[in-house]
């Protein structure tokens, strides 16, 4: 197997069954399991950088501070993000997680269009439109718009867009994201633990190896897509992507057995509709692409 889709399979599938894992914490309350995984994240990058010998790299970004800027909102976008994510899988709302990770790589088109000046294809408005009557169409069934979904397409696509302006190492960056949050998590998670009887003071070994699990469970899947996104065409990476979503769609119907009528599953078809026109569109551009820039072999 080429190693890219590897590394992409490896990143997608952890991300996909993350719920199972969250699932496990369904006595730490959601709050908790943020500053958790923030302050175990960061120990865990800073061992990995130490181990590399790549702190250095680190504390160089810290003299440049508009790189420190963007990425101290980057940080706030991805603790919003794993807070929304937290609230809905352990309020039963894994199908709107599923939903807003599908919605995801249009939310990307979309604020290519808003922020970067990027003009869409034709295919790229139909999907975008698609998917605008998938969430039109899910508002009218709740009688509210699917806030966790937008939530976390939004955040995710918002962070995507700043990490991308402001590059930086995939180990470096959760390293320093975490770093700039670590004043607020660490003195966060004490008065919790102290004043809410955390989890880490219940006496519960398998408890509290689980919560330091979500160190290495959050670092490792970002470092494997850093890691496929350099050996992988971006159309693959991008078809390989829906694995995430799918596989939480699969958990949340057939594991945590969410309600699922046919009046959800024709929201669902539209933003699958988008996808698929996007996706083949993405294809064939960069099919286009390639032949074009292909070398004519002279006879």
């Amino acid at each position: 197997m080429n190693s890219g889709l590897f590394y992409a399979l490896g990143a997608f599938t952890i991300w996909g069954l993350f719920p199972l894992y969250l699932s496990t914490l369904a006595s730490v309350p959601s709050f908790e399991v943020l500053l958790q995984r923030s302050v175990w994240s960061l120990v865990f990058v800073l061992a990995m950088l130490v181990a590399s010998g790549r702190l250095g790299a680190l504390r160089e970004v810290f003299s440049q501070r508009r790189r420190v800027g963007l990425f101290a909102i980057s940080a706030m976008l991805l603790s919003f993000n794993w807070l929304i994510y937290l609230l809905a899988v352990q309020g039963g709302h894994v199908l709107d997680a599923s939903l807003g990770y599908f919605m995801n790589p249009l939310v990307n088109v979309l604020l290519g269009v808003l922020v970067l000046h990027e003009r869409l294809r034709r295919a790229q408005w139909l999907a975008v439109t698609l998917a605008a009557i998938c969430v039109a169409w899910m508002t009218w069934l709740a009688g509210h718009p699917p806030w966790f979904a937008l939530g976390l397409a939004l955040s995710f696509g918002v962070y995507g867009l700043i990490r991308k302006t402001a590059t930086l190492g995939a180990l470096e960056g959760l390293a320093l994201e975490n770093l700039l949050l670590a004043p607020i998590a660490v003195p966060l998670l004490v008065w919790w633990t102290l004043q809410h009887d955390g989890a880490l003071l219940r006496g519960d070994p398998a408890l509290g190896g689980l919560l330091l699990l979500s160190g290495p469970l959050t670092a490792l899947p970002l470092l494997f897509f850093a890691a496929a996104a350099r050996r992988l065409p971006l159309a693959t990476l991008g078809l390989v992507q829906y694995l995430s979503p799918t596989l939480q769609f699969v958990l949340a119907i057939w594991v945590f057995h969410e309600p699922f009528d046919q009046f959800r599953l024709i929201g669902y078809l539209f933003i699958w509709s988008a996808l698929a026109v996007y996706s083949a569109d993405a294809l064939w551009f960069n099919a286009r692409r390639t032949a074009a820039v292909r070398p004519v072999e002279v006879a």
